[in-house]
């Protein structure tokens, strides 16, 4: 159950990272000739003086078209049709109007003071998500994802043929150039998901879905922690494996060395299409909160780029502790089901943050 508990912390640690990257407390939308955000101008000048280091920024909806679009935008995203001016958004809550300091006042301070968040991680203790952010996140949820029982089983038994070789350059070689090609092909993988997730827009109704798979996942994930072999698993089918195991044998006993890089190559990219059931939820799943944050397109591509040198970590530590010990050990069956609870964990905590607090996400 310690890992259980560790893995739903790390859920909440993720989730609370994926929001702290916007450095704005409270972004307000305004209109010139409006009373009320007059006197929403007014609170939110002395709420400054209370608290300096607050991040406020107005934006007057009449005066700058881009204004309009993100309310209407916000507005979408919340479920709410009709919108007024003041509006209030303050991490991943809407406040629509403003009557007093009295009332919406201290709406406004109670949202401010529970955008301020902390999680308990175990040997860690408290860690302040305001303090992380959207680069951290990503370095969490890519690292996560490398461990990911499908993609381990693979290189692990790949490095325990080759480790037989006793051969450290030829075996650095063919399994770094398998991690190599697996990182570029899930690079690209995932830029096929950003490119979906920007064609199709905002939809309240994509987020309900893509929570939902994500939920039915983790679910899988879990029963397999627990269950391995009863019902339906995500894990590589049967029928695949002798193939694979075939496969990684040619590679290891071609005696060109060309050859087994072409072979290693080959073997990562069919690798990525097999196992695309069992790793395809954490990638979808960070790619659509990715485009909630509304970024560039250059940094859509840098955070891909940076998810998936997380990724590759962990394969990489893989090879270069197999190449320095030559190690023949390999997965066993608990340490799979203990990346299987933690990543089933995580699945579902973060499916059912799009389902019920998408807000959360989106920053």
């Amino acid at each position: 159950m310690s890992c259980l508990r560790f893995a739903l912390a790390l859920a909440l640690l993720v989730a609370g990272a994926a929001r702290a990257q916007d450095p704005t407390d409270i972004e307000v939308f305004v209109r010139a000739d409006c009373p009320h955000c007059a006197e929403a101008h007014l609170f939110l000048a002395a709420l400054q003086g209370e608290q300096p280091a607050l991040r406020i920024v107005e934006r007057d909806v009449t005066r700058d078209p881009s204004a309009r679009e993100r309310l209407e935008s916000l507005a979408a995203q919340h479920g709410i049709r009709a919108i007024g001016v003041p509006t209030f958004r303050i991490g991943g809550r809407l406040i629509v109007g403003f009557r007093s300091a009295e009332t919406t006042g201290e709406e406004i301070r109670a949202a401010l003071a529970g955008r301020e968040s902390a999680v308990e991680l175990p040997l860690v203790g408290s860690v302040d998500v305001r303090a992380l952010g959207l680069p951290l996140f990503t370095v969490l949820v890519g690292l996560l994802d490398g461990f990911n029982p499908c993609a381990m089983w693979v290189l692990v038994f790949l490095v325990s043929l080759l480790a037989g070789l006793q051969d450290r350059r030829r075996m650095a070689l063919v399994a770094g150039t398998f991690v190599a090609v697996s990182g570029a092909a899930y690079f690209l993988f995932m830029l096929a998901w950003l490119n979906v997730f920007l064609a199709v827009g905002v939809s309240r109704a994509l987020e309900l879905g893509l929570g939902g798979v994500a939920i039915a996942i983790g679910a899988v994930h879990l029963k397999d922690a627990f269950a391995p072999g009863v019902g339906p698993s995500l894990s590589i089918p049967e029928s695949a494996r002798p193939g694979l195991y075939r496969h990684m044998r040619s590679i290891v006993r071609a005696e060109r060395p060309l050859a087994a890089l072409v072979g290693a190559t080959v073997l990562a990219v069919v690798v990525n299409l097999v196992e695309l059931g069992c790793t395809a939820g954490l990638p979808a799943l960070y790619t659509r909160i990715l485009t909630l944050r509304e970024l560039p397109p250059w940094q859509y591509v840098g955070y891909l780029g940076l998810y998936n040198l997380a990724y590759v970590f962990d394969d990489a530590l893989v090879v270069a502790t197999a190449v320095a010990t030559l190690s023949r050990r390999r997965i066993q069956q608990r340490g799979a089901r203990v990346l299987q609870l933690v990543s089933g964990s995580v699945m579902l905590g973060l499916g059912a943050l799009l389902w019920i607090a998408p807000g959360w996400l989106r920053g």
